[in-house]
């Protein structure tokens, strides 16, 4: 049983990949998140452009910054990266509406989801149901 548990754990590269991902990720996240808390000039200009007001920019900073502490706990890590692939979509569906070029704009958000997800793989997280594997 110790070997099974043992073969299983992430290798010491994985998890250093895992860690400078995260750092990096999150890093980004709550600059993000506290650019529309403070609703920074050059931000509020950004989504103007995608026709939110500014007054939305707190709220929709605040939930990113939820859905980020929620990621960053070792428990609730999953249904961080849920919530978080929501609120990427949202930027993705933001960014198709206006029209902004594909590679820079549309799909970074789901570079970033991709991030999120690959980051609990490389920590050796337990997420069977992404491949349809039910438990016992």
């Amino acid at each position: 049983m110790g070997s099974a548990a043992h073969a299983s754990s992430p290798s010491k590269a994985r998890l250093w990949t895992a860690r400078i991902l995260t750092v990096l990720v999150i890093l980004f996240l709550l600059f993000d998140s506290l650019t529309k808390v403070l609703r920074v000039e050059e931000v509020v200009k950004a989504s103007a452009q995608f026709g939110l007001q500014a007054s939305t920019l707190p709220v929709i900073g605040l939930v990113l910054l939820a859905c980020t502490v929620i990621y960053v706990i070792p428990r609730t890590s999953v249904l961080g990266a849920i919530l978080l692939t929501g609120y990427l979509g949202g930027a993705v569906a933001c960014n198709v509406l206006a029209r902004t070029p594909l590679v820079s704009n549309v799909l970074f958000p789901v570079y970033f989801g991709i991030a999120v997800w690959a980051i609990l793989f490389l920590r050796g997280r337990d997420i069977p149901f992404l491949f349809g594997i039910g438990r016992g």
